[in-house]
This record gives structure tokens, C-alpha cells and sequence, in this order.
């Protein structure tokens, strides 16, 4: 391959993928309203030539260009959180700004400015004659993966049987290339209580007071040690080669962490005893557990126990509508995913990007100090799309994307030019490399 010409191809796109990020920003696009986006990005890819382009029956957009044999995948979700508290913002989220060297705006860094690149990067490929009877790719911008991620890829894997041979997520890497994330599930617990006057509590079975000893074992999963002798083990014990055999990729994901979310309950009044409590759970979890493991993790719990019949430990289920009105029911459970350091994948992704770029992060100035402090290949802290490409289905994912992942849902949010072209090339070249070619 000529990596400079891919590069400079990159840097004479730079303007059109500003101009087509900052076009998307202006379009408000949250979970289950992302038709307005949608449309904008399949405009874009049927100017650049891309030889096919559909929406699926859940809103999903699939661009393919080249027609080889193996697919190989580029997804973006399209979708933004909301803004949050508009006084936080120091410009309009929508509107966004530019600079020489920044684009601002919601969804800049999560994660549209990925779909950017990877839009470039498959008309780079035509451009450059880096398409092969060897290879097609596939660049996705996928629905809903705010409200849940990996439905939409569930729907394209299960309901229209497209199975690439690998993904790349672009979602937002700091300049690194990632290959894992710890995954997440979305637990409720509800205990019953039986509601009195509240003048004389004694007559009836207080809900709050059976959920606040459950709380505490809860918050000792999360705080404890995996020794001495506590009766519960805190979760930091699936770092141990004793409890986990996947040990090792659980210290390069991180330990799993449990906390409380939210909080519900019913009492007949002020005045009364509350006669139930739920909670919801926010459960991350790194290599090595399972959602059973995690339930039954809760059930086991001194506290759970004593209440016996009382509480109920389930998982809660996704089955909002998408923009289309498509309906497509799925638990809230998002598994862990890594990808080996010696996969074929991984080591196609580091060579198109050491081939090009060197064996250190870049990116605009004030990105530099953080970026070359971590290693190339590393990890997502949140989670991606991979939870049910890889999690579920077994599909390999690697992660590069432009974009920082502390922009992430903050408010001010950017991205940087220099990310939007060094993905567009990396991406360019990375079929080929992947490919032996």
C-alpha cells in the first residue's frame, strides 16, 4: 500500500468530513429520533458512490462499498444523548462551533464524528483502488445504542443475517486502538412490605427499612476485599487467578463494580408504613461473569436471604419502539467482550496504524500529554456496540475512533479535526492489511 497517498487523500478530505459533522450536529437525534440523522448520512454516502444504500426495518443505515468476499464492518451509532442542563453549555449544542482545529457540538465526539471517518475512509478505498475481490466493506450508523446498546446490531446480525468478519466500533479512543470493554447488566430488586398507620409502625412491615439492609450488602459487594473475613467477597475478587480463570483479562478490563441507581417504592401515604421498595442496579461486569452469575451473586446476598420470599432479583428488558415504530425486545444485559492482544484483527489494526502514523498516539496539541501517557492499545471504560457483536454473538471487534471518551455525554462536547482524518486513513487501509495484501 502507499501510505501516503492514503494519508494526504485523508487530509484532502479533512474540510468535506468537518462540513459533514458539523450537518449532523444540527440535527437533534436522540435515542428513537434519529430519522432526521439518518437521512443526512445516507445523502452523504449516495454522493461518495457507495454501491449500495438501505435502511433497515429498525432505522439502521447500511452502506457497502466494494463487492469481495469477506465483509468487513465500520459502526458508528448515530444516536446522542440529550443536552442536560442548557447553562452548562457555553454554546449552543446544535449549532456547535469550528475552529482550525475543533468541532463542537452534541454527538461530536459521541460518536458521529466516527461515522465521519469511516464514511471517508470506505471513499478513500474507491478512490485509491484499495478495493479487492478479497473484501467488501460495510459502514454502518446504527439506532438506539444510547437507550440500549447492541439492539440494533442484534436486529441486523438475527434479522437481515448480515454477519461481517470482524467490526471496527468507532466510537471515541483518545487516539488509541481498543480491543475490549467491561460489559453491564441493568439489575431491580423488589421487596414487599406490608403498610400500617404510620403512627404505630410496629403493626406493619416496613419495605424501605428491608431494602436498606439489602443496600448495605450491596454497597460491601462493591467495597470489600476479596480476603479476610468478611462474609461477603467484594468483587475485586475476580481479579484472582483463585476465583476467576480469566484473571488475566479481567486486570486489563478492570474489576467489575455495583452500584445503586435509582430507588422506587408505594405506601398507601405520608403517614404510612411503605408496603414495597425496588431499586435498579447498575452492574459492571469484566471477564469471567456471566448474568446468572451476577443475579445469583445478589440473591446470595446475608440480607437477601433473610427476607427470603419477600424480594425478587430479575433483570429488567429494552422493548421501546425505534423511529420506525420496529419493536424489538431484548434483555438489559450487555456482555463483556476483549478481543486477544495476538488476534488476527489486532495486529491488522496496529499495523495499518504503525504503518502510518507510528507506534504513539497523536492528535492536536492539547490532546498530546494525556494520549502518549497510555499505551497504544488499550480498553473503553463505557460501553459499545461490541457488547452484542462480540458479547453475544462472537463476532471479533476492535475499537479506533475519533474523538475523546471523556467528551462523552458532557456538556461543551468536541472533537478535533486531526482525529476525524487520522481515522479516515486508518480505516482506509486497514481491510488490505487485515487481508495480506
Amino acid at each position: 500500500m502507499d501510505y501516503e497517498a492514503i494519508k494526504a487523500r485523508a487530509e484532502y478530505y479533512k474540510d468535506d468530513m468537518a462540513k459533514f459533522l458539523r450537518s449532523m450536529i444540527r440535527i437533534p437525534g436522540e435515542s428513537c429520533d434519529e430519522k432526521g440523522k439518518i437521512k443526512r448520512a445516507a445523502e452523504e454516502m449516495r454522493a461518495l458512490g457507495f454501491d449500495k444504500v438501505e435502511i433497515d426495518p429498525m432505522g439502521n443505515l447500511l452502506g457497502y462499498m466494494g463487492a469481495g468476499e469477506k465483509l468487513i464492518a465500520f459502526d458508528g451509532h448515530i444516536d446522542t444523548v440529550g443536552v442536560g442542563n442548557r447553562d452548562n453549555w457555553r454554546f449552543d449544542p446544535y449549532e456547535g462551533y469550528e475552529t482550525d482545529v475543533e468541532i463542537g457540538g452534541r454527538g461530536a465526539s459521541d460518536q458521529e464524528g466516527g461515522i465521519v471517518s469511516a464514511v471517508y475512509g470506505a471513499k478513500i478505498m474507491k478512490d485509491l483502488g484499495l478495493l479487492s475481490d478479497k473484501y467488501k466493506v460495510l459502514v454502518t450508523a446504527t439506532v438506539q445504542e444510547e437507550d440500549c446498546d447492541g439492539l440494533c446490531w442484534q436486529y441486523i446480525i438475527n434479522e437481515s443475517g448480515v454477519r461481517p468478519e470482524f467490526v471496527v466500533l468507532n466510537e471515541p479512543t483518545d487516539g488509541g486502538i481498543y480491543r475490549g470493554q467491561r460489559g453491564r447488566m441493568e439489575i431491580r430488586v423488589d421487596v414487599k412490605g406490608v403498610s400500617c398507620h404510620g403512627s404505630a409502625p410496629e403493626r406493619g412491615d416496613n419495605a424501605i427499612y428491608k431494602m436498606a439492609d439489602i443496600l448495605q450488602d450491596i454497597r460491601a459487594l462493591n467495597e470489600n476485599s476479596a480476603g479476610g473475613a468478611d462474609e461477603i467477597k467484594g468483587l475485586v475478587k475476580m481479579l484472582d487467578e483463585k476465583y476467576n480463570p480469566q484473571w488475566k483479562e479481567a486486570r486489563f478490563l478492570g474489576r467489575g463494580t455495583i452500584t445503586a441507581s435509582e430507588i422506587f417504592f408505594t405506601s398507601p401515604s405520608r403517614c404510612a408504613v411503605a408496603d414495597s421498595c425496588a431499586v435498579s442496579l447498575d452492574r459492571r461486569m469484566t471477564a469471567g461473569e456471566t448474568w446468572e452469575h451476577c443475579l445469583d451473586e445478589i440473591r446470595a446476598l446475608p440480607a437477601v436471604k433473610k427476607y427470603g420470599d419477600d424480594v425478587t432479583v430479575s433483570m429488567y428488558e429494552y422493548d421501546r419502539p425505534s423511529y420506525t415504530g420496529c419493536v424489538y425486545p431484548i434483555e438489559c444485559y450487555f456482555p463483556t467482550w476483549v478481543i486477544p492482544e495476538d488476534h488476527p484483527v489486532t495486529r491488522a489494526m496496529e499495523e495499518a496504524y504503525k504503518s502510518l502514523y507510528g507506534s504513539e498516539r497523536i492528535g492536536a496539541a492539547d490532546t498530546l500529554g494525556m494520549r502518549r501517557a497510555r499505551p497504544l492499545t488499550d480498553k473503553w471504560t463505557f460501553s459499545t456496540n461490541g457488547v452484542t457483536i462480540m458479547g453475544r454473538n462472537g463476532i471479533p471487534c476492535i475499537g479506533f475512533g475519533p474523538g475523546a471518551e471523556a467528551q462523552a455525554h458532557a456538556p461543551n462536547e468536541k472533537t478535533w479535526k486531526q482525529d476525524l482524518v487520522t481515522c479516515a486513513a486508518v480505516f482506509a487501509a486497514l481491510p488490505m492489511a487485515y487481508c495480506g495484501e
